[in-house]
């Protein structure tokens, strides 16, 4: 991936820890603040589609199409039928950093973005052994934990990691967040 103005956070973690809500706040405030945000969902099921069977974008697929676009008065909609998703992270990264965002945020992913060091992450657990299991294999940078984890816990820390409720503290991470932004425009 090339260098880019474009900020990419992700929430990784378990199903119904926490991710979409930590985004969705995230989203929100960026947003409401004059960010332009772009997001990237990773859908685990092999059969989903968001083409319907029988609109003509559907049959287009089906005549042999790879990529479909739909234009609607309020929406684009592009349709990339792939064998492989995964290998195709960074070019959807690429994609979207032609729009002129501001952040991507990303939800799941977690094997092909543990690793990397170019991708802010936000862990989201269930409970401390959900952390544990998500955290062996994550390298930092990790901005924070969030998630269903904060209910039952008062710590303020996991290490040197911040455990941040959300929303209530959210204002914790947009503040990292920023920071983060700040820091990319200087280099």
């Amino acid at each position: 991936m090339c260098k880019s103005t474009v900020l990419v956070v992700a929430t990784v973690g378990t199903s119904g820890s926490g991710k979409t809500t930590t985004l969705e706040y995230l989203i929100s405030h960026f947003s409401a603040n004059g960010y332009r945000v772009g997001a990237i969902k990773h859908i685990h099921h092999e059969e989903f589609s968001i083409d319907k069977e029988g609109t003509n974008t559907w049959r287009y697929a089906k005549a042999g199409s790879e990529i479909i676009v739909a234009v609607a008065p309020k929406e684009i909609d592009i349709i990339k039928k792939t064998k492989n998703e995964l290998e195709d992270l960074d070019k959807i990264i690429e994609l979207l950093e032609k729009e002129n965002l501001k952040i991507i945020f990303i939800e799941g992913f977690h094997k092909l973005i543990a690793k990397k060091k170019s991708v802010l992450k936000i862990i989201c657990a269930k409970d401390y052994a959900d952390l544990e299991r998500t955290l062996k294999d994550t390298l930092p940078p990790i901005l924070g934990v969030t998630g269903l984890i904060t209910q039952n816990t008062d710590e303020l820390k996991f290490g040197d990691i911040p455990i941040i409720k959300v929303p209530q503290h959210g204002e914790k991470l947009t503040k990292t967040i920023k920071e983060h932004i700040e820091n990319q425009e200087k280099s």
